[in-house]
């Protein structure tokens, strides 16, 4: 197998925030390494982790969040140590940028878009005046926003949602990263837009050479982009192989259950899939398997002592004691079969690919 270059390694990091006088757990005891240039999809419902985690490389931790043990390591500094505005400052934007899910509460509607992007230009690229502006159309192109001369002068309120979108991944794009995180960057728009989004991102990661991170929810979005997938559950990745792995072959009843909740495998007359229960309560210690209590296929241990990660393959591994050898055999549920044999059926899933996505 061929050894890939490690850009980011996060070990071990917990993640806590107080709130009126508690401790709130977020994170716990995680470890991912990001490899350079690959597109990493983490998913999960609301509320398991995915942004807190991310937001923990550039430093934009709500004030009453710390990150209380681990590392996160990239180009030889742990950014876990990092406490002041100055030393963040060469890491945000810089070297790891985000791309938010609003992009109307990411723009400031006090100035245009193109000042916007220029700043960006002027503060990570060093470049001023005329060559800071051709710079800037030149990124409005790269989007492919029309009438980039005109749009320069523009107001984000006088932009679509989706233009809106890709004025934003331009601003990304001008600090010149080297990571991008796309923080659910489809949600507040069309099916059609979404899936030119997508596309463009795609073009940008090629042109650029980014690494980039996406955290959604939606597996659609994940089918169609990722290289990989973590799968995320109460501050905790439970799952992660490639994308042809987790889709495939996955081996979490939690990555079951996401597969499963999927609007195209609903059965025409019966009601569509849904996760019973609710996530656990992050103020209190968990114990054992924090899926167990919604888990249909939980065992007696899933009560008493949280899973070790089991390796299925180089690049797959999953936290579940139904893959100890000392487990019954458990197949996956009925709906998890059913996709499998519609996606035989129009072809394997591959990231990009023309055939149909789940």
């Amino acid at each position: 197998m061929e050894e890939k270059e490690v850009i980011l390694s996060v070990k071990d990091l917990e993640i806590q925030f107080s709130l009126r006088g508690q401790v709130l757990t977020a994170i716990r005891d995680v470890s991912l390494d990001v490899y350079k240039g690959e597109s990493l999809a983490i998913v999960g419902e609301s509320g398991s982790g995915k942004s807190v985690f991310t937001k923990s490389f550039m430093g934009m931790l709500d004030k009453n969040g710390r990150v209380t043990r681990g590392q996160i390591l990239y180009k030889g500094k742990d950014l876990a140590k990092y406490k002041t505005s100055k030393e963040w400052r060469e890491i945000r934007g810089k070297e790891i940028a985000m791309v938010f899910q609003d992009p109307m509460t990411s723009l400031n509607p006090l100035k245009t878009v193109g000042k916007q992007i220029r700043e960006a230009i002027e503060l990570h690229q060093g470049l001023h005046g005329r060559a800071a502006k051709e710079k800037t159309l030149e990124y409005l192109r790269d989007v492919d926003i029309p009438l980039p001369e005109m749009r320069y002068k523009q107001y984000p309120h006088e932009f679509s949602g989706g233009m809106r979108q890709r004025a934003v991944i331009a601003t990304a794009m001008a600090c010149n990263p080297e990571i991008l995180i796309c923080d659910e960057p489809t949600t507040a728009l069309d099916v059609t837009i979404q899936a030119q989004i997508i596309e463009l991102l795609r073009e940008m990661q090629k042109k650029y050479a980014l690494t980039i991170i996406y955290i959604t929810h939606d597996l659609g979005v994940v089918a169609k982009v990722a290289d990989r997938v973590a799968v995320m559950y109460a501050g905790d990745i439970v799952e992660i192989g490639t994308s042809n792995e987790v889709f495939y072959n996955a081996k979490h009843p939690y990555t079951w259950a996401l597969l499963s909740s999927l609007p195209q495998l609903g059965v025409k007359g019966e009601p569509l899939y849904a996760i019973n229960g609710t996530p656990p309560n992050l103020f209190r210690e968990i114990k054992g398997d924090a899926y167990a209590p919604r888990n249909p296929y939980a065992l007696k241990i899933d009560y008493e002592a949280r899973p070790p990660y089991f390796q299925i393959s180089e690049t797959h591994k999953a936290r579940t004691w139904l893959l100890d050898g000392r487990a019954p055999h458990t197949a996956p549920p009925a709906a998890i079969e059913r996709m499998l044999s519609k996606w035989k059926e129009v072809g394997t899933l591959e990231r990009g690919s023309e055939t149909e996505n789940p």
